[in-house]
């Protein structure tokens, strides 16, 4: 009896120390929406960007995509972007969407322009580059025969 009692005792302290990891890591994950104001913009492409992706600006999370909508007269993907009220965005930025690596997921990112007039909220980033399709780039490589003969 006294061994049941003490491996539940262990057991109980296991998921305390799980749960306190479990916490400790998600606030020290930064994975929750940024919470600001509201920008829009229009991609020709956007593969593998989803809500709750991130928005980043020289490489620190400043932003997150907060929704995603289909704009049927230009046939354009429209994300609403969610900034941090610190960061003040020239009206010439532009946006684009890159890869965290070769596996890795699919971020925004941003330059800054040098206008001094700034986005405000509502307003939509005009300046936008969308997803690079790699595996279309290296079927074109690896399709695209030069028709001459190799180099000697």
């Amino acid at each position: 009896m006294s061994g049941n009692v003490v491996e539940t005792l262990i057991g109980a302290v296991v998921l305390v120390v799980a749960g306190f990891f479990l916490y400790f890591s998600y606030e020290k994950a930064d994975v929750g929406a940024v919470q600001g104001y509201s920008l829009t913009a229009k991609f020709d492409k956007v593969d593998g960007v989803k809500v709750g992706s991130d928005v980043m600006l020289a490489g620190i999370k400043v932003g997150t995509v907060t929704d995603e909508s289909l704009d049927t007269k230009e046939y354009l993907a429209v994300l609403q972007l969610s900034l941090a009220t610190n960061v003040k965005l020239p009206d010439d930025s532009a946006i684009k969407i890159a890869s965290d690596g070769l596996l890795g997921g699919k971020y925004l990112s941003i330059d800054p322009g040098g206008s001094e007039d700034y986005l405000e909220a509502g307003d939509e980033i005009r300046f936008t580059q969308g997803a690079v399709d790699l595996t279309e780039l290296i079927g074109k490589a690896i399709y695209s025969g030069g028709g001459g003969k190799p180099a000697q």
